[in-house]
């Protein structure tokens, strides 16, 4: 059969398959038995020694232990505390509520690294609190639903994490990656919400549109030792983040040993700030980051195993060869590539994309001489994307769980010029790669 024929016919079964709405493990294990005992029995019995080999790695230890470090900051009011504090300190800025859930989600996104679990713990506050307060329902949810995804961009991320193992790239250096054009990303998104709430605030009664801000009758003040108060219960965990990223950046630890210490301390904190000692609530917590390790790493080892078949037969490297063979010069490829993960990303979840797509794209980019630090970061970006659009934007449904009333119509709309700002940091980070790569570059070990 013919290499492009075979990769075409690969990749498109993966597609269909997980499109399916299968679970993502059994998709990808399971096109890739039907796919070695039709054209490679041969490598039938390799099967168990390429899973086991896939698992035996240093760098894996790291997705356990993060989400370890982020099961007890979930579980506890860390968001609450996070969202009023903030709150507390920004309600005088034009869009001070605003730029208080956008930033919020950033600090939860660099806590928990996951965008899901973001836009559920600072949404669950922030949607009412905003609502209430004169935010119409289609700019509350289309803002929490995109600043949730800054939990996979803003380190430490889980995706950056299978990103690393996946191609083979310094788990560190993505982490690092990500600081520049999330801060950027933040930047734009609160300039955005400040202007649109000076330009957009209308009276009682005389909205425009399903974008608006109401004049709110709530007026509230806070002294000064009240701000400076409310900082006592997040300082510890905004010192995790802190220590996490500097010991990357620094050299003295590697990712693992950074969330194994992260993870003890966060534990540490929950238990003396919010009282959660007992056996039957560490219980959960365990079970929560035990259930969430095994499904990713579950998720991993099938899609490494497709990996491998993909390779065996051929077909990564004949349609990596196909697309550097399109005559569209390194930046038209690099085009097309974002078009592709795009579209990926509003059918299937992060994670998978990114094993599934990862390994393939890899020598692409290697052969038209990008770094793959700096393709981290636009992978990454992309994928965010994929979490606010439809049909299986899963930040979209964790926004309709908990505003049901507001139309999805309404949340897409609202999420619309956020998803501009997403194409905008793109599009940055490809002009200057800079962005991205310098202060990876700079990083010590």
């Amino acid at each position: 059969m013919n290499e492009n024929f075979m990769a075409l016919l690969l990749f498109s079964s993966a597609f269909v398959l997980l499109m399916s709405g299968i679970p993502i493990w059994a998709g990808l294990a399971g096109i890739s038995l039907a796919f070695i005992l039709i054209f490679a029995p041969h490598i039938l019995e390799a099967i168990p020694v390429v899973l086991y080999g896939s698992m035996d790695n240093f760098a894996l230890l790291a997705i356990p232990l993060f989400i370890l470090l982020s099961a007890p900051i979930a579980a506890s009011n860390a968001s609450r505390d996070l969202y009023e504090t903030l709150h507390k300190w920004l309600h005088k800025i034009p869009g001070g509520l605003g730029i208080a859930n956008v930033i919020g989600c950033g600090i939860f996104a660099a806590l928990c690294g996951s965008s899901p679990a973001t836009a559920a713990a600072i949404g669950g506050i922030g949607i009412p609190e905003m609502r209430k307060r004169g935010y119409s329902p289609a700019l509350a949810a289309g803002l929490i639903a995109h600043a949730g995804t800054l939990g996979i961009l803003i380190p430490p991320s889980l995706t950056m994490i299978l990103y690393g193992v996946a191609t083979e790239t310094s788990i560190g250096k993505c982490f690092i990656a990500g600081v520049i054009p999330g801060f950027l990303l933040i930047a734009l998104s609160c300039a955005w919400v400040g202007i649109i709430v000076f330009y957009r605030k209308v009276k009682p009664g005389k909205r425009r549109g399903v974008y608006y801000i109401e004049e709110s009758a709530v007026k509230e003040s806070f002294s000064l030792a009240e701000r400076f108060s409310s900082l006592v219960k997040i300082l510890p965990f905004l010192l995790i983040i802190a220590g996490i990223m500097g010991s990357l950046y620094g050299g003295w630890a590697t990712p693992s040993e950074a969330a194994a210490l992260g993870a003890v301390l966060a534990l540490f904190f929950v238990m003396t700030i919010y009282k959660i000692y007992r056996p039957s609530e560490l219980w959960k917590i365990f079970i929560k980051a035990m259930n969430e390790s095994t499904m990713i790493l579950l998720i991993m080892a099938s899609a490494l195993l497709f990996a491998y078949v993909s390779s065996d037969l051929y077909a990564t490297q004949a349609m990596g060869q196909m697309i550097l063979d399109m005559p569209l010069g390194k930046w038209g490829i690099i085009f097309m590539i974002n078009i592709l993960l795009l579209l990926l990303g509003c059918f299937i979840p992060p994670a998978a994309v990114i094993l599934m797509v990862a390994p393939l794209l890899m020598p692409i980019i290697s052969g038209l001489g990008f770094d793959p630090v700096w393709f981290s970061v636009i992978l990454t970006i992309n994928l965010e994307i994929g979490l606010v659009t439809p049909p299986v934007g899963l930040n979209l449904y964790i926004v309709k769980s908990i505003a049901p009333d507001v139309p999805m119509s309404h949340v897409l709309l609202g999420a619309a010029p956020f998803l501009v700002i997403d194409i905008i940091v793109i599009v940055c980070v490809c002009i200057w790669p800079e962005l991205a790569v310098w202060l990876p570059n700079k990083m010590i070990g």
